[in-house]
């Protein structure tokens, strides 16, 4: 759905792991799958994302649990989070607040956006100007950046059943 700013709230589809470098990739699908968009992110930040989506409980809060109560402790709202810019094949994005009655964005990692989205049932939201950038270069075998058909085709055909689990 199309979302003020030529923003498109998305949803986590998954998590999987890129079969060159083994790192993890969040796909973010949009609620018409008309888009989707791959992020490749650290082991440590898949994770933290795995276990909200799995809603696994740790004995202590993690870093994304902390963050959501110090937010729920001065009575912050996060408003929406947006994966908003692309450059030189990084992405960033931001983490919208409401407090005290002011509206405040802090800069953030995409993969730490989406884990406080998660966690703070905020919408996830990416500008289409960062869909249209991402859909310009794709990672091929030997590393390099390139168009890729047959990567164009993954994404636009992944379902959740292709999806595994992160070993926790």
């Amino acid at each position: 759905m199309e979302n003020g700013n030529n923003r498109i709230e998305m949803k986590v589809e998954g998590i999987t792991l890129d079969p060159v470098t083994n790192m993890p990739i969040i796909v973010l699908k949009d609620v018409e799958g008309k888009h989707a968009l791959p992020i490749w992110v650290g082991i440590f930040e898949a994770n933290a994302i795995a276990l909200e989506m799995e809603k696994i409980a740790t004995p202590r809060p993690m870093t994304h649990d902390l963050i959501k109560n110090i937010f729920d402790g001065v009575e912050a709202t996060v408003n929406f989070v947006c994966v908003n810019d692309l450059k030189d094949n990084t992405f960033y994005a931001v983490i919208s607040l409401m407090v005290a009655g002011m509206e405040v964005n802090i800069d953030s990692r995409p993969s730490d956006a989406i884990a406080v989205a998660l966690r703070m049932r905020a919408p996830i939201l990416v500008t289409q100007k960062v869909i249209e950038e991402a859909r310009s270069f794709d990672i091929t075998a030997d590393g390099a950046i390139g168009e890729s058909d047959q990567w164009k085709n993954w994404l636009d055909n992944i379902k959740p059943s292709d999806f595994g689990k992160i070993d926790q």
